[in-house]
């Protein structure tokens, strides 16, 4: 199980959760001397407020009514409670999401600076199911590490090797299509955005496959852009800055097929990744050239910067060509859906009402926010071009994010359903439970879609 986690502990100390209208209730059950400290210590019990009792444990916070809003409050006890062991005296209303709170909170990214070891332990309540509360954990642990990587040691080859090793761990079949090799197995978008690069990290397609091949196929396919300049229409310093989470899509994609792999989900499951670094140099892609696709579709370069919908419309082209049940790509791709719904609220469109209803009740469900935006057919013609089939982006500078998954539908028609996130992959300023830095977003709740569907 996950390190957090404990079986059972007979010097676990309590920890008892508070609202504003349960706070005399729960002060009176405790030890005389724990009543006359709160007391002393005017203590009011705030949303993620807590207060270390002398006789052991702690008082927290919580929202008043059962739904509480915010789920994952208690993922600010890891930074508040001093080592031990620790157990839920009155467990919240959401139990379960509670225990996987305190794990989310608990990640430090210590690759280059080593945390001071503070261990923080939990006795999980009784009914919760500890190991897939851990795979969901891990697969979080996993692209979060992944995103904070920087780019000098995150390039298209690392991140193939941790596909790789993520394959050889679920006993999957692995494969990578590396270079001028992507030109040779027709994947020229691919080779167009990433092809600027240094050899060392040339751009690849990265391809895993697990699960017996009778069984549902579930593609996921994750945008790999190890680090994003710009190219030729390069970015600002400031947009430039955290662009090393511009491979969020493909994170997150790894940390749901861990989570459907470690359970054992009777599905065929394949994972497409484009990994390429988007760079300037001489035989960097320009604006207005014009590329085949693997569709077919001739796409003109409206802008270079707009590279992660090209290297999902090659990778996306591949997978619809298997008719899979159900077709997902992730990826971090438009400012235009942040402006609208921000860091923590991702997109996402599918023409499929039944798979968007179940998505959403899971998203809710899990906490991990989503919410549907229109693939509005009217926004089609702005990806007109003059000279080829379709430009890669908008002629105006309107509805950038519904634009973009307009673009990637065109590379999708005989998969059952298709579904598309627009995610930011990485939280600002730290949150309960999702600690500044990288962030695996909507993998929890398409794994708990799935789990529904096929568990």
């Amino acid at each position: 199980m996950h390190s957090i986690f404990v079986a059972r502990s007979k010097t676990a100390q309590p920890i008892w959760f508070v609202t504003a209208a349960t706070f005399r209730k729960i002060v009176g059950k405790l030890a005389v001397r724990d009543r006359a400290f709160v007391k002393a210590a005017g203590f009011e019990p705030g949303p993620g407020r807590h207060l270390l009792l002398p006789g052991g444990g702690a008082l927290f916070g919580l929202e008043n009514g059962d739904g509480h809003r915010n789920a994952f409050l208690p993922g600010l006890l890891p930074g508040a409670l001093p080592a031990g062991t620790y157990r839920f005296a009155n467990p919240p209303h959401n139990a379960r999401l509670a225990a996987l709170a305190l794990a989310l909170g608990s990640y430090r990214f210590t690759r280059y600076r080593k945390a001071k070891e503070k261990p923080v332990r939990l006795v999980l309540p009784n009914g919760i199911d500890g190991k897939d509360l851990t795979r969901i954990a891990d697969g979080v642990t996993l692209a979060r590490d992944l995103i904070n990587t920087p780019a000098n040691d995150m390039g298209p080859a690392e991140l193939e090797a941790a596909a790789r090793a993520l394959a050889k761990k679920h006993g999957a079949k692995f494969r990578s299509i590396v270079g001028d090799q992507l030109l040779k197995q027709n994947f020229p978008l691919i080779h167009a955005v990433g092809r600027a690069a240094d050899a060392k990290r040339a751009p690849r397609l990265i391809e895993l496959r697990w699960g017996r091949t009778d069984n549902p196929k579930i593609t996921l396919v994750g945008k790999g852009v190890c680090f994003d300049t710009g190219g030729l229409d390069l970015k600002p310093e400031s947009a430039m800055l955290i662009m090393k989470k511009d491979m969020g899509g493909a994170a997150s994609v790894l940390a749901c097929a861990h989570m459907i792999m470690d359970r054992g989900l009777p599905v065929s499951l394949r994972v497409l990744i484009p990994a390429v670094e988007n760079s300037v140099a001489g035989d960097a892609f320009r604006p207005l050239d014009v590329y085949p696709s693997r569709k077919g579709l001739n796409v003109e370069i409206g802008n270079t910067d707009a590279e992660g919908r090209l290297i999902l419309a090659d990778a996306l082209a591949l997978a619809d060509e298997e008719a899979p049940d159900l077709l997902v790509d992730m990826g971090t791709l438009t400012g235009a859906a942040r402006v609208a719904l921000g860091p923590e609220l991702p997109p996402y469109y599918t023409d499929d009402d039944v798979l968007s209803a179940e998505l959403a009740q899971h998203a809710g469900q899990e906490n991990d926010p989503l919410w549907r935006l229109p693939l509005w057919p009217r926004y089609d013609s702005m990806l007109d071009s003059k000279t080829a089939d379709l430009n890669n982006v908008a002629s105006g500078g309107m509805a950038g994010s519904i634009v973009c998954a307009l673009f990637l539908k065109r590379f999708t028609s005989a998969a059952k359903s298709w579904l598309h996130f627009d995610i930011y992959a990485w939280t600002p300023s730290a949150k309960p439970g999702r600690p500044e830095g990288g962030e695996c977003q909507a993998a929890r709740a398409l794994y708990a879609l799935l789990c529904a569907r096929y568990g």
